[in-house]
């Protein structure tokens, strides 16, 4: 089980003011502030942003990306909503999937850096 991930980006108040508003609908908030990380969670911090100011940009398709649980599909739609509104980009828009062992709506977005973020909701699967 993973307990943690960390999620690197080049300007650390632009991301974690793009965060704090993106992971807001799937109840994360702002836990632990220090001079170059940032850290989001529920009970602890779960989602951490690392500052790597000399970055370089992150390719179209790294293959990689990071998926986050959401409790409903209205709160997928509001993660996918508030990254577009803060800069952020589509990379699939919010709707029901198929994956290997059930079908579940979900939703990807690319944070300010490239990142690969997705929402999913098995709430009504």
């Amino acid at each position: 089980m993973i307990d943690h991930v960390s999620v690197p980006v080049r300007d650390l108040a632009a991301s974690a003011a793009f965060y704090a508003r993106v992971l807001a609908p799937l109840g994360y908030t702002r836990m632990v502030e220090r001079p170059a990380i940032v850290g989001f969670g529920k009970k602890y911090p779960e989602f951490w942003l690392n500052l790597r100011r000399d970055m370089p940009p992150i390719p179209a398709d790294t293959g990689m990306h990071v998926c986050l649980r959401a409790p409903s599909e209205e709160a997928v739609r509001a993660f996918h909503t508030s990254a577009l509104e803060q800069g952020g980009a589509s990379d699939g828009e919010p709707g029901s999937r198929q994956a290997a062992m059930t079908t579940y709506y979900g939703a990807f977005i690319k944070d300010l850096d490239g990142n690969k973020i997705e929402a999913v909701s098995f709430a009504k699967a």
